[in-house]
């Protein structure tokens, strides 16, 4: 996953193009699973822009989006954030919320 800053974010969600983008801490335990699945999702979605980045240095989407924890993923479609997602509960439920 490519490391996304706020302006790289800002561009995706203008396109219009279903993308996801993951927010995560570098010490977050359960960020450390949720990065592995992301990876997974990757592979499987590779049409799929998928972008991630630390929560620490992009706090305005933080205050934008008013994310409550992570691992969090945005998910947007449409020129707007269509999901919010904190229990990333499995691959295939992540799966299914993002291959169409």
């Amino acid at each position: 996953m490519e490391e996304w800053s706020k302006e790289q974010w800002d561009a995706v969600v203008l396109s219009g193009e279903k993308a996801a983008f993951y927010l995560y801490t570098p010490m977050c335990g359960t960020c450390a699973v949720a990065s592995k699945m992301m990876m997974v999702i990757e592979q499987l979605l590779p049409q799929l822009q998928v972008g991630k980045a630390n929560i620490n240095f992009i706090e305005q989407i933080a205050f934008d989006h008013k994310i409550e924890s992570v691992p969090c993923l945005l998910v947007c479609e449409g020129g707007k954030v269509t999901e919010k997602v904190y229990a990333f509960q499995s691959v295939p439920y992540l799966y299914e919320l993002l291959k169409n």
